[in-house]
C-alpha cells in the first residue's frame, strides 16, 4: 500500500508523532507501514534474524541498535528473509550493509547509514519492549507509516481507506 505521510499528518495531527528526519531509504520500496514489532540490540543481529524468521504480514520491525554506525545490523541475507516472510518494512536505528543488494529487495528499509562491517550474531538483546529514538517512543502494537517525505507513528491504526 502507498502512504502519503504529509496527508496523514494533515488528517491525523492530534493522533500521531513524527520521527526526526534522521534516516535514509535503503530498500526496494519507499512507502510502507504496519503494526510495530520492536527489537533492542547493540551491534548484534542474532535476535533480529530470529524475529525476521517469523511471519511479518502487516508488520514493520523497528530496531533500536543504539545508533551504532560501527557495524551493519541488516544485510542482504536478513532482508531477503524479511521479504520472504512478508514483512512490510524495517526501521533501524543503526547501520546496514550490502546496500546495492538491498535496493533490489521489495521491502522498505530505513536506517541511519551504511558500513561494510558485519554485526555479530550471538542473539543478545530484547524484543517486544518499549524503545525510544528519533524523538519518539515505540511500543509494540503501535502503527507506523513511512514514505519519501517522512515517518509517522500512531498508537492506533489510522483510518485511511
Amino acid at each position: 500500500m502507498q502512504y502519503n505521510t504529509s496527508e496523514l499528518c494533515d488528517m491525523f495531527a492530534e493522533q500521531i508523532d513524527v520521527l526526526a528526519p534522521i534516516f535514509e531509504h535503503y530498500g526496494g520500496i519507499t512507502s510502507f507501514g504496519g503494526q510495530v514489532q520492536t527489537v533492542k540490540c547493540f551491534e548484534d543481529n542474532g535476535l533480529i534474524a530470529t524475529v525476521l524468521n517469523q511471519s511479518g504480514l502487516g508488520k514493520v520491525l523497528v530496531i533500536d541498535g543504539g545508533g551504532s554506525i560501527r557495524s551493519g545490523l541488516l544485510d542482504a541475507e536478513l532482508v531477503e528473509l524479511a521479504a520472504e516472510n512478508k514483512w512490510e518494512g524495517i526501521i533501524c536505528n543503526g547501520s546496514v550493509r550490502e546496500v546495492d543488494a538491498l535496493e533490489e529487495i521489495n521491502i522498505g528499509i530505513l536506517a541511519l547509514n551504511s558500513i561494510p562491517v558485519a554485526a555479530t550474531d550471538t542473539g543478545s538483546g530484547e524484543d517486544d519492549i518499549a524503545i525510544n529514538f528519533a524523538g519518539v517512543t515505540f511500543l509494540p502494537d503501535d502503527h507506523i507509516y513511512a514514505d519519501s517525505t517522512g515517518t509517522i507513528l500512531s498508537a492506533e491504526p489510522l483510518d485511511i481507506e
